[in-house]
């Protein structure tokens, strides 16, 4: 009598852990290829290849975010990005007097004429602080324009105000800017 033929077991698909290395299709990668190892081809290999995909993933985005809220560049570069819409900001709000006669009561009066306006403020937004707009205010026929810099608080040194290059005496505009 001749022995049994030996039982093909397919060879599991190592090469599809490349995929783990591409972050979020590696976590999706990783679970699929946990799940394979586990229930069809029950290898350690695989198992181990799948914890790998999901793990490089977590640990590349918990980086990114932890970079983005916490590093001097992501904070240097949030502050440039305010810097460009406070400028664009003023002129917004110079053409919605020239339009209506008056200054806007606040920035969302601006936003429900134009759509493309950028009224919050990137910087606090990036620090996850709820009052995430710029600090605007009417006072008669003038208005305060400003973010409140990284830490939040208004009125203090590291608050950023719009850097216009209008001579304020030929052509008068509302803003007023500190001394």
């Amino acid at each position: 009598m001749y022995p049994p033929p030996p039982i093909y077991k397919p060879r599991p698909p190592y090469l599809l852990g490349l995929l783990c290395l591409i972050p979020l299709l590696g976590a999706i990668a990783g679970i699929v290829l946990l799940i394979l190892g586990i229930t069809k081809y029950k290898d350690k290999w695989m198992i181990m290849i799948g914890a790998f995909g999901i793990l490089f993933t977590v640990g590349i985005y918990s980086f990114l975010f932890y970079f983005m809220r916490y590093s001097e560049l992501s904070r240097k570069g949030f502050a440039e990005l305010s810097q460009m819409n406070l400028n664009s900001l003023v002129s917004h709000i110079e053409f919605y007097k020239l339009q209506h006669g008056h200054y806007p009561d606040n920035l969302q009066q601006l936003a429900d004429k134009n759509k493309v306006i950028f009224m919050f403020d990137p910087i606090q937004g990036a620090q996850g602080r709820k009052n995430d707009s710029y600090y605007y205010k009417r006072i008669d026929e003038k208005y305060t324009l400003f973010s409140s810099g990284q830490d939040g608080i208004p009125n203090n040194s590291d608050d950023l105000y719009p850097q216009i290059s209008i001579d304020s005496s030929q052509s008068p505009i509302g803003l007023i800017l500190p001394n």
